[in-house]
């Protein structure tokens, strides 16, 4: 049976050199049925076209601020029966696609979630969660990482991550895609929640993961300290308005502006912003619920097929599979010359650089596309692990490999 077609959506603006790494990372996806969309401002644009990527891709030039509209914008194009989409501050793990998309192609689910791992490459940023009509979630507790499907309900949905998710096209274009009222934020969970009130089937995958690094914007800075609360504020009253009863709005955003409000004050407290920056801040989201209270809700028209052909993402390469290096300072340049010639030979890469501490872990892919993991012989990678185990670099190495299994390689 041949693989689901499924294109795949980057929405940029603002971050080219972010942009590139994440595109580096979607060509080592497993897949062997895939195009990629990007949609990007001029910058974006011109760094694909630079780097020599655009032939391999469709590019779409997009420069206004409204990722709903950008995503739509990459929808229009997309000639794939499914469309996943990921941030260009995100790199997939290889299988990621493989496993995102299963539910959907087997029919078991019109969506699909996975994973989100964080900063430091190891540790969760977001899991499985549920979303409400209120725009609340929860943690859902899983007791395995098999792919599990949930039919939703008027009262509750299944929250997709923005940065990992997918969908089947067609259900997709006929709910009209995302709703561009939602600038920037909430707006994949608008979606979640019209899909829940059709009662439409989510999937959560856990084995679909992705690495998030929470890039700068023109709302945050590198540290993740706000620059406006503008379009939370936005956002959360036009979600509001379309899924929750109007006298219920009050209680729920008295208690997002005192979490937005605890937000700033551990900003403060750890020195990234000043007393004086919590007010206006502050000020910012009250003007951001203002302009929701009066933005215009219109009805979403369908989108049409796409009229342009698949362009089936073809690698330079045949992949060569998977191969794991361990590194030492004294060794190190030798290493990181072997895994360099692995790479241009097709293989994916993954360096473990050991030293003889206890300090913790973290996985960067770096920019010529090598997973590096970082760390202490003896520090703990997962936060389950120990703080302190004796291990040799063979036993390290093999357990680093075991928690890696069907998520950097395929099962065997």
């Amino acid at each position: 049976m041949s693989a689901v077609p499924v294109s795949v959506i980057v929405v940029s603006r603002d971050r080219p050199q972010h942009l590139r790494r994440c595109v580096k990372g979607l060509m080592q996806l497993l897949h062997p049925n895939f195009e990629i969309i990007v949609v990007a401002d001029q910058r974006g644009c011109e760094e694909m076209a630079a780097g020599g990527i655009a032939k391999y891709i469709k590019l779409i030039p997009f420069d206004e601020a409204n990722i709903a509209a950008a995503r739509n914008a990459g929808l229009e194009v997309a000639a794939g029966s499914v469309v996943a989409f990921i941030d260009d501050d995100a790199i997939p793990e290889p299988t990621w696609l493989d496993h995102l998309v299963g539910p959907i192609a087997s029919r078991q689910a019109v969506a699909a979630g996975g994973y989100v791992r964080g900063r430091n490459g190891i540790s969760f940023q977001w899991r499985a969660r549920d979303v409400r009509p209120n725009g609340w979630s929860e943690e859902l507790l899983l007791d395995s990482d098999d792919p599990i499907c949930v039919e939703g309900s008027a009262q509750q949905g299944i929250k997709t991550e923005g940065t990992n998710m997918a969908f089947d096209r067609d259900l997709l274009c006929k709910l009209g895609g995302f709703d561009p009222a939602f600038q920037f934020y909430l707006d994949e969970t608008d979606l979640n929640m019209r899909l829940a009130g059709l009662e439409m089937t989510t999937a959560i995958v856990p084995r679909a993961q992705v690495h998030h690094g929470f890039a700068a914007s023109d709302k945050r800075r590198e540290d993740r300290a706000p620059t406006t609360l503008f379009p939370i504020g936005r956002s959360l009253k036009i979600y509001l308005r379309k899924h929750l009863p109007e006298t219920k709005h009050g209680p729920v955003i008295d208690a997002e502006v005192k979490a937005q409000r605890r937000r700033l004050i551990e900003h403060m407290i750890a020195g990234r912003i000043e007393p004086k920056d919590v007010s206006v801040l502050m000020a910012t989201m009250v003007q951001g619920l203002l302009e929701g209270e009066t933005a215009n809700i219109v009805p979403l028209a369908p989108i049409p097929p796409s009229k342009e052909p698949f362009l089936k993402f073809e690698k330079d390469v045949i992949d060569a599979g998977h191969m794991a290096l361990v590194g030492r300072w004294y060794s190190w340049s030798r290493v990181k010359a072997a895994a360099r010639m692995a790479r241009e030979e097709g293989y994916r890469v993954t360096v473990f650089r050991y030293s003889l501490t206890a300090l913790f872990h973290h996985v960067r892919f770096q920019e010529d596309g090598i997973w590096l993991q970082c760390g202490g012989l003896f520090g703990r990678s997962d936060r389950s692990d120990p703080v302190f185990r004796l291990w040799t670099k063979k036993s390290r190495t093999a357990h680093e490999m075991s928690r890696l299994a069907g998520i950097r390689d395929k099962f065997p």
